[in-house]
């Protein structure tokens, strides 16, 4: 590990982005369940990982969302 940058998505701390080698490759650990399926994925550089994690977090959060706001208490249509 050359350097590790701390990655935050709409403030929440998602995971670190690890510098593998000197052609500025980095490698995603996950730390968020949202983000968990990028974990160990090998990105060129910072801004295509951010970019990559920030859909993803959104996504996931849009769709976990979803999947609550139709649920309704018992006895109510």
């Amino acid at each position: 590990m050359l350097d590790s940058q701390i990655i935050e998505i709409d403030g929440i701390f998602v995971g670190t982005a690890i510098q593998m080698d000197q052609n500025q490759s980095r490698r995603f650990y996950a730390t968020h369940d949202r983000v968990r399926s990028l974990h160990n994925m090998v990105v060129p550089d910072i801004a295509a990982l951010k970019n990559r994690v920030a859909q993803t977090f959104r996504r996931m959060a849009h769709g976990e969302m979803g999947g609550f706001s139709r649920l309704r208490p018992q006895g109510q249509a």
